[in-house]
Formats: structure tokens, C-alpha cells, sequence
């Protein structure tokens, strides 16, 4: 038990020296979730949790090669002068769309007239059946 014991604190030791390192290490504006120094407290105070946290959590994340040669990183985004643009215009400042309404609202008045005007007629259907004669 006593084997035991020792091989997990010296893999707590080892887990707790590569964290500390790989923490010290890396690149301080590629650090995710906290700055350096918490990290660094965060591992040393709350061994191994804390260890094991760095590596999910605040690690930085791995690069990916495109197929077209450019390196991406997770979280990177654009850069502003390249970030895609969309040219929006809100719907009461676009013609195309003010037309389209216009043109949708005299197909529903032409289509209400046409159901009035049957209406009207099965009601004066209706008014002749009912009149004796």
C-alpha cells in the first residue's frame, strides 16, 4: 500500500512540474480563461486538480494547418481589416423590399375583395332561398 502511496504522489509531482512548466512556458497572450499568475496558483494550491485543469482549461489551444497552407488558430477569428463584411441594409431602407410589400399587400386586397364579393353573393343566395315567394 505503501508502493502505492509513493507512485501516486510521484505522479502528482510529475503532473504538478510538466503543468508548472508548460504554464511558464507558453505564450501569455495565448493563455486561455485567466493571465499567467493564477494559473500558476491555481496549480501549485489545488494539486493535481489544478494540474489537470491547466491542461483542459487554460492551456493554449493547438494550431491547425489549412489545406491552403495558412496556420488557424481555435478562438482567433479574423483580424479586423480582413473580417468578412455583409452589406445590410434594414428592411425599411431597402426598395427592394418596400416594393415587395406593396405589391404583397394589393394581391391581399385583391384577393379580400374577391371574398367579399362571394361572400355578398352566397348571402344574397341565402336571402332568396329563404324569402317565400
Amino acid at each position: 500500500m505503501v508502493r502505492l502511496y509513493a507512485l501516486l504522489a510521484l505522479a502528482n509531482l510529475a503532473l504538478l512540474v510538466i503543468a508548472l512548466i508548460d504554464c511558464l512556458t507558453a505564450d501569455e497572450g495565448a493563455i486561455r480563461a485567466l493571465p499567467r499568475v493564477p494559473w500558476v496558483f491555481i496549480i501549485l494550491l489545488f494539486s493535481p486538480v489544478g494540474a489537470i485543469a491547466w491542461f483542459v482549461a487554460g492551456r493554449p489551444a493547438p494550431t491547425a494547418r489549412l489545406s491552403n497552407g495558412t496556420v488557424w488558430r481555435p478562438g482567433s477569428g479574423f483580424p479586423e481589416s480582413q473580417r468578412p463584411r455583409q452589406q445590410s441594409v434594414a428592411p425599411d431602407d431597402n426598395p427592394e423590399f418596400l416594393r415587395g410589400l406593396a405589391e404583397s399587400l394589393r394581391e391581399d386586397e385583391s384577393m379580400m375583395n374577391k371574398w367579399e364579393a362571394d361572400l355578398r353573393r352566397r348571402e344574397e343566395e341565402l336571402r332568396r332561398k329563404e324569402q317565400p315567394e
